[in-house]
């Protein structure tokens, strides 16, 4: 028991820093665009293809997470029945499914230019949790 808790706060610390890392990356680049010597116009475009890049990067990631869940989903529901707890098991496909469907739908309001950041966010993460939720089955 004492061990998985080392491992959680493990894991938080990892995250904190690569969080801290991204924050800091970021503040570094706005700094260097906005200290640079080029006109108004030139910054502007750096920021807006900086800004392009960055949700392309994001949109690939939710494709990628939503394609892995898609597949993981299919593999648990043919295997449901040789898992003992089955309840859990249902528990976890249903949240695997919501996270899938979540998914799609900001990408798709992605496409149509209606989604921010944090709708981003979360739609990843909760991806991304389902995923490593449903793993967890198939080790067992």
């Amino acid at each position: 028991m004492f061990k998985s808790k080392q491992d959680t706060n493990n894991g938080d610390v990892i995250r904190k820093v690569a969080i801290g890392a991204a924050i800091t990356a970021i503040l570094g680049y706005i700094a260097g665009i906005l200290t640079a010597p080029k006109s108004g116009r030139e910054t502007r475009q750096d920021i807006k293809d900086k800004a392009v890049e960055t949700y392309s990067a994001a949109e690939k990631q939710l494709k990628s997470l939503h394609t892995e869940l898609t597949d993981l989903i299919d593999e648990i529901s043919d295997r449901i029945s040789s898992f003992t707890n089955r309840k859990d098991v249902s528990a976890a496909l249903d949240k695997g499914r919501d996270a899938k469907q979540k998914a799609r739908e900001v990408l798709s309001m992605l496409h149509d230019g209606e989604t921010d950041d944090k709708d981003l966010k979360k739609a990843i993460n909760d991806a991304t949790k389902a995923i490593e939720h449903l793993r967890e089955y198939l080790k067992k």
